[in-house]
C-alpha cells in the first residue's frame, strides 16, 4: 500500500478551467488525490474560464470528464460528491485586467499556499501573471505553474519568463514537464545513485550508445492549430527528451535538494554539442506522415489531418544524433527519435553496453547480442536488463539472451499516481526537483534554436512516411551507418 502524505491547506486556482487539458489531466489527477485523501476539506480548486457556466455547470462537466478519464472501478459516487465539493467556479477573462478579479479574491483565504495553474497557451502567461499581480493576488506562499513550451524559440521563452518573473519569484515558478513525474523516470535517480553496480559501469568505457525513443500512435488530437505552428521539434524534443537525456547523462548531485539536481541537469544542457548550420543534413531526419494504418485500421495523412491540401513543412518526426561533450560520455552517441502516428505508444530508453572484446565460447554457440538496459516509462514502466545466459538441457552448449524484468505493477501491486498527481502535490509542497528551472529551459533552446534554423533555411519538406511506420526510411539510415540499429522489440 503506498504511503499517502497529506499536503498543507490549499487554494488552487485552474486558468483554462475549460480546456483540454483540464478536463483530461488535471481534473482527474485532483480527483485521485482528494479520493485518497491527501486534499484537505477545506480545499478549493477554483476553475476560471471566459465561459459563464457558473459553478453548477463547472461541476456538471468536471463530473463528465472523470466519467471519460478515470476507471470506472476507481469512480464511487461519494468520492465524485467529495471532490465536486471543492470546485468553485469565476467567469474570467484572465488575459484582460478590467475581469472580475474581486470575484476571485473573496475565494481565496489569506492564510493558505495559493496554486495558480496557467492551463492556457503560452503567450498568456506573461498577460496572466502580470493581471494576477495587479489583482494583489500574490503572497509568499503562491506559485504559478506553466505548461510546456515555454516559447516557441529562445528570445520568446526569455521574454515569457522575464514577464513571469516581474511578478513571481524563481523558487515560486513551476515549469512542468509532465515527464518528469513518471515513477520510472524518478526511478532513474535512484537506478544510477543507489546502486553501485550501475553507477560505475556508466561511462564511456562500458556504454557503447543510448537511444531514447518517444512513439505516439495518435495524429493531431484537436491541436491542429497549435502543433502546426509548433512541430514535433518544439513539442517534445526541446523539453521532454532532453530532460529525459540529461537524467541520463547527468553527474551525481551531492545531495537530492532540487537546485543540487538542476544544476547537475543544466550541465549536461550546456555540454551538448552545438549543431552546426551543415550537420542538420547528415545528422538529423525530419519526417511528416502520409495515410496509412494503425492496428489495421486505415488513418489519414497528416494534410487531411489538417483539412487542407496546401503544403506544410512542420515535422510531425523527429531522429537526430546528439553529442554531450564530456569526459564520462566522449564518443558514446545519443540517439532520439520522436513521432506522430507511429506503430506503438510506447516511451524508453536504451542504454546499449559495449560488445564483448573476447569471447571464448565458439562462434555457432549463441546469437550474439550486447547486453542492454531498457527503461521503459510507457505503456508499461519498468526497467528490463538483457544479458546472456545458457540454454537448460543437455546436449550442448547454447547461449541466448534473457531479461531481468521489473514490471513495476506486478513487482509492488498498487496504483501508480499519474505524473500529474505528483507534480501537483509537488508544487503545493514548494518541492522544485521534478520541475525546470529558468536557465534549463534556455539551454535547451539555445541548442534546439539552431536544429530549426538549419531546416528552415532547406528548401527541401520533411521526408514522409506512412503512418503506422517507424517514420522515414532515412532515420533507420541515421543510426545504421554507424553499425547500430533502432530497438524495435516493443512488445
Amino acid at each position: 500500500m503506498l504511503k499517502i502524505i497529506p499536503v498543507a491547506t490549499f487554494d488552487c486556482v485552474v486558468f483554462g478551467a475549460t480546456g483540454d487539458l483540464t478536463l483530461r489531466k488535471l481534473l482527474p489527477a485532483l480527483y485521485y488525490r482528494c479520493r485518497d485523501g491527501q486534499i484537505p476539506a477545506e480545499s478549493l480548486i477554483i476553475g476560471t474560464a471566459r465561459s459563464d457556466i457558473g459553478v453548477d455547470g463547472f461541476r456538471r462537466r468536471a463530473a463528465e470528464a472523470l466519467r471519460d478519464h478515470v476507471a470506472a472501478d476507481d469512480l464511487t459516487p461519494e468520492a465524485m460528491d467529495r471532490f465536486c465539493a471543492r470546485l468553485r467556479y469565476v467567469s474570467l477573462d484572465a488575459a484582460q485586467p478590467d475581469g472580475d478579479w474581486e470575484a476571485l479574491r473573496k475565494l481565496l483565504a489569506p492564510d493558505r499556499v495559493r496554486v495558480f495553474y496557467l492551463a492556457t497557451s503560452p503567450e498568456l502567461y506573461g498577460p496572466i501573471c502580470r493581471n494576477i499581480g495587479r489583482a494583489d493576488l500574490v503572497t509568499a506562499e503562491s506559485r504559478v505553474v506553466l505548461e510546456k513550451p515555454i516559447g516557441h524559440s529562445l528570445a520568446s521563452a526569455r521574454e515569457i519568463n522575464d514577464r513571469v518573473g516581474e511578478v513571481f519569484q524563481e523558487p515560486q515558478i513551476f515549469r512542468i514537464d509532465h515527464y518528469l513525474g513518471k515513477e520510472t523516470v524518478q526511478n532513474l535517480l535512484a537506478l544510477r545513485f543507489a546502486n553501485s553496480i550501475f553507477e560505475r559501469l556508466w561511462n564511456t568505457d562500458v556504454i557503447d550508445h543510448v537511444q531514447i525513443t518517444v512513439a505516439e500512435t495518435v495524429g493531431l488530437e484537436g491541436r491542429a492549430g497549435y502543433f502546426d505552428k509548433a512541430g514535433v521539434l518544439r513539442d517534445m524534443v526541446q523539453n521532454h527528451l532532453l530532460q529525459l537525456l540529461c537524467l541520463i547523462a547527468m553527474e551525481p548531485p551531492v545531495s537530492l535538494e532540487a537546485d543540487r539536481v538542476r544544476d547537475e541537469k543544466l550541465k549536461v544542457l550546456r555540454a551538448l554539442r552545438p549543431f552546426e548550420p551543415h550537420e542538420a543534413a547528415a545528422l538529423t531526419v525530419r519526417g511528416q506522415y502520409t495515410q496509412g494504418a494503425i492496428d489495421g485500421k486505415p488513418v489519414p495523412g497528416y494534410l487531411a489531418d489538417l483539412g487542407t491540401n496546401e503544403p506544410s513543412t512542420t515535422e510531425t518526426f523527429v531522429a537526430l544524433k546528439a553529442e554531450v561533450c564530456t569526459w564520462r560520455w566522449a564518443n558514446v552517441p545519443f540517439y532520439l527519435r520522436t513521432g506522430k502516428r507511429l506503430p506503438k505508444k510506447v516511451s524508453e530508453i536504451v542504454v546499449q553496453f559495449r560488445a564483448l572484446p573476447f569471447s571464448i565460447f565458439p562462434q555457432d554457440a549463441a546469437d550474439w547480442q550486447p547486453n542492454r538496459l531498457i527503461i521503459r516509462l510507457q505503456p508499461e514502466e519498468g526497467i528490463r536488463l538483457e544479458m546472456m545466459t545458457k540454454d537448460p538441457g543437455p546436449g550442448g552448449l547454447r547461449l541466448s539472451p534473457t531479461g531481468l524484468d521489473i514490471r513495476f505493477d506486478r513487482a509492488f501491486n498498487v496504483r501508480f499516481p499519474d505524473a500529474y498527481e505528483r507534480l501537483l502535490m509537488d508544487t503545493v509542497r514548494g518541492n522544485p526537483t521534478l520541475f525546470m528551472r529558468r536557465d534549463e529551459v534556455e539551454a535547451a533552446w539555445a541548442w534546439a534554436e539552431p536544429i530549426l534554423e538549419a531546416w528552415a533555411s532547406r528548401p527541401d519538406h520533411p521526408r514522409a512516411y506512412p503512418a503506422g511506420t517507424w517514420g522515414p526510411t532515412a532515420s533507420i539510415a541515421l543510426i545504421e551507418r554507424d553499425g547500430r540499429t533502432w530497438h524495435e522489440d516493443i512488445t
